[in-house]
């Protein structure tokens, strides 16, 4: 009783609004409920027996049930509609709790709980049919549950509402505030320009498009010790947090005490699981470096995904990949997997760097990767507005990839098949991966681009910091918009990534021999 009691005295030095601290004491429940599904959900994903799916199933469901009931009670819409008249006294934490209440309660209002049971049940069962159907090459065994996914997934958005398009609705889901004609605006300048700096890197051949350590094995014991090396070069917090495996690397918290992030290990091509160990921490400090004032209260947790896949993609690529990255994962790699002691670090610099247009969005390199993801967003728009069926899909991804990247699938599991997304429901997710390389490129810049001295070493603690107090601490505090100008000095824009891109691949080579000199 008397932690809880500290606790509620930590938030309402924040909270100051007897409205507010009722309505954050009843939705206490909801938050527990929260925590309770992201934990059956990373059990679902990592340790759960397969013939649990039934059952995990049926849980799932009643608690996504639950969680409507209590979102769409009519004492919760009486507490908003008393905090509105209190509206302009408010500080910025009362704000913000106000704006993320009121839109969880217009989302869940908007959708009836038969909807919301029916996606909880199909998403739970095609989760392991998308496995199976995946390892089985077998796109029509997955159809039919993608088809009813496409069809809920219409129905959310003619019920959510629009203006402009039905997938904007879907959009702002998962980007608060976000449209296609924002999306739009980024991509009609990154697809060209993304073509024209391949160009040029593949003329200049500085970066290769295959190395031979991309052919060399590894035993999964050493990669292990290779991952819980990385982590403990950038201090992962071991007491809060964890990892694991799974088909699909992910992070899910369940409370800033509880991060567990996972990776998985192919056998080949160690970069591919330093760089999701990478990514999936900078997903994790987000969680980890929130104001622990806002545990158990809306506010916690990510401001949107957009934003926090800038996270993620800043420490995989510009710090991960940076040449000055390279000594750190050099002693790392020659203690554990021992197949980089005889290369220079500047040739495994070459090496985590390769660019070539490749069929895997997750193994793509920084300058294709947002091809790949222009590809699902003109997809799943299509999908929406009912200009493309579920069973054309295979050949359309194939036909716009082939377009985009001038390489064709060879099979269900390099196309259509390879992202687990779908089975999620998530449709609407995939723009916030582009959104947040635009994002994690407008950090590098503010952190001084070329000349930044935090990210030449790299100082870990110093970019951490930088972080945790211009994004992580906040939360939900501020719409991602508002907290982008605030942080970064403006909103989305592809400007900053195209720059980040030109220097890297286009400037920077000249100067390596002088940077692996030092």
């Amino acid at each position: 009783m008397a932690e809880q009691e500290n606790s509620w005295n930590k938030l309402w030095s924040l909270i100051r609004s007897p409205t507010l601290r009722e309505m954050v004491k009843r939705l206490r429940v909801l938050w527990a409920l929260g925590h309770a599904s992201a934990l059956m959900g990373w059990d679902l994903e990592t340790y759960m027996p397969k013939k649990g799916i039934r059952d995990r199933s049926v849980a799932s469901e009643e608690i996504s049930a639950l969680m409507h009931s209590i979102a769409t009670a009519p004492w919760l819409r009486e507490l908003l509609s008393k905090a509105e008249k209190e509206l302009n006294a408010y500080n910025e934490y009362e704000k913000g709790l106000y704006r993320v209440v009121s839109r969880m309660v217009r989302i869940e209002t908007s959708l009836p709980e038969e909807l919301v049971r029916r996606e909880a049940r199909i998403t739970s069962k095609a989760t392991k049919v998308w496995e199976e159907a995946k390892k089985q090459e077998d796109f029509a065994r997955f159809k039919p549950y993608l088809e009813e996914i496409v069809e809920i997934q219409r129905e959310k958005a003619e019920r959510l509402g629009y203006e402009e398009h039905p997938y904007d609705a879907l959009l702002d889901l998962y980007e608060e505030g976000l449209r296609s004609r924002d999306v739009d605006q980024v991509f009609d300048k990154l697809v060209p320009e993304t073509k024209r700096v391949l160009a040029a890197i593949e003329r200049r051949g500085y970066y290769p498009r295959w190395h031979p350590l991309e052919g060399v094995g590894y035993e999964e014991a050493k990669a292990r010790e290779t991952v819980r090396r990385i982590l403990d070069y950038l201090d992962y917090p071991w007491d809060r947090a964890r990892v694991d495996v799974s088909a699909h690397p992910f992070t899910i918290d369940m409370g800033v005490n509880d991060v567990r992030i996972t990776v998985r290990y192919e056998g080949v091509d160690f970069k591919r699981f330093v760089y999701s160990t990478m990514h999936e921490y900078g997903h994790a400090l987000y969680e980890l470096q929130q104001d622990p004032r806002l545990s158990y209260t809306p506010l916690i947790g990510g401001v949107s995904l957009g934003v926090h896949e800038s996270q993620s993609r800043f420490w995989e690529n510009i710090v991960g990949r940076s040449p000055w990255y390279m000594l750190v994962l050099k002693k790392i790699v020659d203690d554990t997997l021992g197949v980089t002691r005889g290369l220079s670090a500047e040739e495994l610099y070459r090496y985590v760097n390769t660019v070539r247009p490749s069929p895997i969005r997750v193994d793509a390199d920084e300058v294709t990767y947002n091809l790949h993801i222009y590809l699902r967003y003109k997809l799943e728009k299509q999908l929406i507005e009912g200009s493309l069926r579920v069973d054309e899909l295979p050949e359309a991804w194939d036909s716009l990839m082939e377009q985009l990247l001038g390489i064709r699938p060879r099979s269900p599991s390099e196309g259509v098949l390879q992202d687990i997304h779908w089975a999620h429901g998530s449709i609407g997710y995939f723009p916030t991966y582009t959104l947040g390389n635009t994002v994690a490129a407008m950090i590098w810049r503010s952190l001084g681009g070329p000349d930044s001295q935090q990210l030449r070493g790299p100082d870990v603690e110093a970019l951490k910091k930088w972080l945790g107090e211009r994004i992580h601490r906040w939360g939900r505090v501020h719409p991602p918009k508002e907290l982008l100008c605030r942080s970064l000095g403006g909103e989305y824009s592809a400007d900053a990534l195209v720059e980040y891109l030109e220097w890297k691949y286009l400037r920077l080579p000249s100067q390596l021999p002088d940077v692996f000199k030092a």
